[in-house]
C-alpha cells in the first residue's frame, strides 16, 4: 500500500507540472497501480478538474486524455469500429469492470509496465504521446526512455487505415498476461509489437517481411521468427521457452484475424 501526506487539486497543467518537480510528489490518476508498491507520497496531484477524461475522434486521430478510464476506450464505438474491435479485446482482460471504470490509460501508458496490455496494443498502431513538456513523441520512442517528472497529456492514436488485431495468455482470467501480442496492417507493411516477456512491449521485425496476403505457411514463418526476435525471461507465471511458444501462436491468430478483416473488405467492395 501506499502513505499520502498531501494532497493538491490543480487548476491547470502547468500547476500540475511545477507540483510534480517535487521528487516526493506523484500524479495519482485512477490510483489502481500505486497500490502494487509502498510508495510514500508527500503531495498527491489530482489533474481531474482538467477535463482530460474525454476521447476526441478528428478526421485524423484518436485523441485520448490521460484520464480517460480503460473502461470508456473499451466501450469507445468510434474506437473499436476503426480498429475492428481492438480496443475491447485488449481491455476486456484486465481485472475487472469496475477496476477498469477507475483505471486511467494515461497511468497505463505512462508507467510502461512490463504486464500493460494497452501499451502493447497502442505500440502496434501509430500513437503518438503529447507530454506536458517534451511535446509530441512516438510511443515507439517513449517506450524505451527513462522516467522523468513530465506529465502525460494525451494520446494521439493516428487514422491511417490500418488493420488491427490483439491477442493476449492468461494463466486465468483477471490475472496478469503470461504474454501480450499487438499486429497491425498499414500502407507500411506489418507492424507486431509483443509485452508482458515478463518485460515491456517492444516492436520486433521478423527475417523475412509478411507480404499483402500471407498463405498459411508464409503466416507460419513469419509467427516464428517474430517469436524467435523477441526477448523473453521466466517468472511465476511462466517460463521463458513457454512465453516462445505461446508467442508464435499469437502472432500468427492476430495476422490470420487481420487477413480476414482485409478479406472481408474486399468483398464488400465488390458487392459495391
Amino acid at each position: 500500500m501506499y502513505t499520502i501526506r498531501g494532497y493538491e487539486k490543480v487548476k491547470s497543467l502547468e500547476e500540475a507540472y511545477e507540483a510534480n518537480q517535487k521528487k516526493s510528489s506523484s500524479i495519482i490518476g485512477g490510483g489502481m497501480w500505486l497500490r502494487l508498491g509502498s510508495k510514500n507520497i508527500g503531495s498527491a496531484i489530482d489533474l481531474t478538474d482538467l477535463g482530460l477524461d474525454q476521447i476526441e475522434e478528428t478526421e485524423d486521430a484518436f485523441i485520448i486524455g490521460c484520464m480517460t478510464s480503460l473502461r470508456d476506450i473499451e466501450c469507445h464505438p468510434g474506437m473499436n469500429r476503426y480498429f475492428h474491435g481492438m480496443m475491447k479485446e485488449t481491455m476486456k482482460g484486465i481485472v475487472g469492470t469496475q477496476f477498469r471504470n477507475t483505471a486511467t490509460i494515461g497511468g497505463s501508458i505512462y508507467q510502461r509496465f512490463g504486464f500493460s496490455d494497452p501499451l502493447t496494443a497502442f505500440l502496434a498502431l501509430d500513437t503518438t504521446v503529447e507530454m506536458y513538456a517534451g511535446g509530441m513523441i512516438p510511443l515507439d520512442d517513449f517506450v524505451s526512455m527513462a522516467y522523468d517528472r513530465d506529465i502525460l497529456v494525451r494520446i494521439h492514436v493516428k487514422k491511417d487505415g490500418r488493420k488491427a488485431a490483439y491477442q493476449s495468455f492468461r494463466n486465468t482470467k483477471t490475472d496478469f498476461p503470461v504474454v501480450t501480442v499487438g499486429v497491425s496492417k498499414s500502407e507500411a507493411g506489418w507492424k507486431v509489437s509483443v509485452g508482458a516477456r515478463p518485460g515491456r512491449a517492444e516492436v520486433f521485425q521478423a527475417v523475412h517481411p509478411l507480404s499483402d496476403e500471407p498463405e498459411e505457411e508464409e503466416i507460419k514463418q513469419f509467427a516464428k521468427e517474430i517469436s524467435e526476435a523477441a526477448v523473453f525471461g521466466s517468472n511465476m507465471r511462466a517460463s521463458a521457452e513457454y512465453r516462445k511458444l505461446l508467442t508464435e501462436v499469437l502472432v500468427g491468430r492476430a495476422v490470420e484475424d487481420i487477413c480476414l478483416q482485409l478479406k472481408g473488405d474486399t468483398q464488400e467492395g465488390l458487392k459495391r
